[in-house]
């Protein structure tokens, strides 16, 4: 206990004493933590604003057409595929989405969003936080998420119009917004949901595609009796109705088109900032032990042993690194503060909080070099007299 108290003492003296010194690494720390924090933020947003929709979805599996590799975009079922996976022991309920795009230009800045089909109180609806579902039909009201109220100012009663691409030509659609739920991104976009008529005549749509008035869905998100059972569940889905293929929550996301890629490269950017913050960390605190050799080489001297020493430089890098983890959390906030809410960045994700324990843990790591070399100094070789 006694060695404990030594080191920590000396460690923090240090410190206290060389202030301006090391102080201007902890801002070096803080910038490597901001980077890294940022990082982990782009990366969550963008993981969210490609998968939220699908990821929040009440529902364990998800029904493609057979031989769409899982890709919704890829994917247009038979109408009558519904009420098919509805009829199988185990599903609680089934409900049908039909994805597309569109854009509202009844706002200063016209918004590009995504639009879905739904049926509402069905797997593939959200939640409501406020106001009440759409009507069936062609009824021309909308559920807008989260996102695109922030976004626009938009609110319950409020009347939106939307562009469609027909054919050759743009044509406007008038909605109603009905009622709002929690933040939905899909593909990159905000998303209002409409009933499945609305949706087919406001879709865009080829010249062949416009004599239609059926509307066919991209997927069918499957609620499950019993959510232990996705694999048998699979199973009997597929054999017992044609032409589809099923996929589990985590698969369906993985097969996003560029989410893979995406979450891989924003990795391996996040991994060469920590592999930078353990040089900067590790060099500095080399130069730190060089410069206090004969310091050291004393304390060995008058009887301290190479615990108290290697403590004590750990106890130190650990300060540091903890002072500059500290800085740039506080800097990464206040920077968060100014973004505008396009840009898709969450710093409230499980990434900023194991980036915040990679960066305290690089500094002990980046220092070992220093530590391992200031137990092995010898007193009399420190002191010159060997």
């Amino acid at each position: 206990m006694k060695d404990i108290f030594l080191a920590t003492y000396l460690a923090v003296k240090e410190v206290v004493r060389n202030r301006g010194r090391f102080l201007m690494v902890a801002l070096v720390i803080a910038l490597i933590t901001v980077l890294v924090l940022f990082i982990a933020a782009l990366g969550e947003g963008l993981s969210d604003a490609n998968r939220q929709y699908v990821a929040n979805l009440d529902a364990q599996l998800i029904v493609f057409l057979e031989k769409s590799d899982y890709s919704i975009t890829a994917s247009r079922l038979e109408t009558n595929t519904v009420k098919s996976v509805r009829r199988i022991d185990g599903v609680a309920d089934a409900g049908p989405i039909y994805t597309s795009n569109s854009e509202i230009v009844s706002l200063p800045e016209p918004l590009k969003i995504s639009l879905l089909g739904a049926e509402a109180d069905r797997p593939g609806m959200p939640a409501l936080i406020e106001g009440r579902y759409f009507r069936g039909g062609e009824a021309r009201e909308a559920v807008m998420d989260l996102s695109v109220a922030e976004r626009s100012n938009l609110k319950i009663g409020d009347e939106i119009e939307i562009r469609s691409t027909q054919g050759t030509e743009d044509e406007f659609y008038s909605l109603t917004i009905v009622g709002l739920v929690d933040e939905q991104a899909y593909f990159f976009q905000p998303t209002i949901f409409v009933p499945a008529a609305t949706w087919e005549l406001m879709r865009p749509q080829a010249s062949s595609d416009l004599g239609s008035d059926t509307p066919y869905p991209n997927i069918i998100a499957v609620k499950l009796n019993d959510p232990l059972q996705v694999e048998e569940m699979k199973q009997r889905l597929v054999n017992q109705i044609s032409n589809i293929e099923v996929a589990d929550i985590e698969t369906t996301i993985n097969n996003i088109p560029g989410y893979t890629a995406q979450q891989g490269t924003v990795q391996t950017q996040g991994g060469f900032t920590l592999l930078i913050g353990i040089l900067v960390i590790g060099g500095f605190f080399q130069i730190q032990i060089l410069q206090k050799v004969p310091q050291i080489g004393v304390l060995k001297a008058i009887g301290s042993s190479n615990f108290v020493v290697g403590l004590s430089a750990i106890i130190q890098i650990v300060i540091v690194t903890a002072i500059g983890v500290g800085i740039g959390a506080v800097l990464n906030y206040l920077f968060s503060l100014g973004l505008p809410p396009a840009i898709p960045l969450d710093f409230n994700g499980t990434r900023s909080l194991i980036a915040i324990a990679l960066l305290l843990l690089i500094g002990p790591l980046g220092g070992m070099v220093s530590i391992i070399y200031a137990i092995r100094i010898e007193p009399l070789k420190a002191l010159r007299l060997g």
